[in-house]
């Protein structure tokens, strides 16, 4: 006779939670990754403000977006 113990059942039945919880934080991380909550306009405001752009570049840029 197999007498694994009381835990054997146990294991085999909740087998199934790390799976589809791996396959849930999945989809969770790479819905992240994908959406951005910027839009483009906010993105240039943003880099001007930073001083990553001068007044010049920031209104060709502007511009081109309008466009």
């Amino acid at each position: 006779m197999n007498d694994y113990g009381t835990m054997s059942g146990f294991g085999m039945g909740f087998g199934w939670i790390i799976p589809v919880v791996f396959i849930l934080t999945l989809i969770y991380f790479i819905n992240y990754l994908l959406k951005s909550d910027l839009s483009a306009k906010e993105i240039l405001d943003k880099k001007y403000a930073n001083g990553e752009l001068n007044e010049q570049e920031y209104r060709v840029k502007k511009e081109a977006l309008r466009s």
